[in-house]
């Protein structure tokens, strides 16, 4: 096994970018979703404003989150923001793990990928591991991944939600694909993970299965 791709999110509920290498920290991937779409203080996402994902979230090189590659703080970043999520969003900076809806990273398998048949962007992982066999994924949780000297342990399977049905190029959102998670997959897909030991991960870096603790 080995990794395939790596992805941040430096904007909660935006498109994502690739990497080629990343640090993991205990929170995931350094520079995720730290940047939230807020309306009255209550966290927006493209689960109900679907047109989020249409914007391009990236890391510029002094560390700030880009909105289509302008600082996330410029006016014209909030307009894009506004015009996706409505005249009363806003825009925040969040550092605390209460970022993460669930757990800090997302991992994804490529056998699980191809037995899902559709875009695995529509998962947002963190990272997608190559060379693993159908959904053996689904036995994981409770066991431990090393990527190097990272250590990340498999907490559980991730129970999807109606972002999955948005097509991440055109927009297009199809209800049936979370319908078909639920009827194929009992509604979940990817793996909620934490991290035990940080470091730097790459593409193509060999995957392992190790004890826990």
């Amino acid at each position: 096994m080995h990794v395939e791709s790596i992805w941040r999110y430096p904007v909660k509920s935006l498109r994502g970018e690739p990497l080629d290498e990343a640090d993991l920290t205990r929170e995931g991937i350094a520079g995720d979703r730290f940047v939230h779409v807020e309306t009255a203080g209550r966290i927006i996402t493209a689960r109900t404003r679907p047109a989020l994902l249409g914007l391009a979230g990236t890391l510029g090189d002094d560390g700030n989150a880009l909105i289509d590659g302008i600082d996330w703080r410029d006016p014209r970043s909030l307009a894009a923001i506004r015009g996706a999520a409505g005249p009363r969003a806003e825009l925040r900076f969040h550092d605390g793990p209460e970022r993460f809806d669930v757990l800090p990273l997302l991992v994804a398998t490529d056998g699980a990928i191809t037995a899902f048949g559709r875009d695995g962007r529509r998962l947002r992982p963190n990272i997608v591991i190559a060379g693993v066999e159908g959904l053996a994924e689904r036995s994981w949780p409770g066991s431990a991944i090393a990527i190097g000297d990272v250590r990340i342990e498999v907490s559980n399977l991730r129970g999807r939600c109606v972002m999955t049905t948005v097509d991440p190029d055109t927009l297009e959102q199809d209800h049936g694909v979370l319908r078909e998670i639920v009827q194929r997959f009992d509604g979940t897909l990817a793996l909620d993970c934490s991290v035990i030991s940080p470091g730097r991960i790459r593409i193509g870096d060999p995957v392992s299965p190790v004890e826990v603790g």
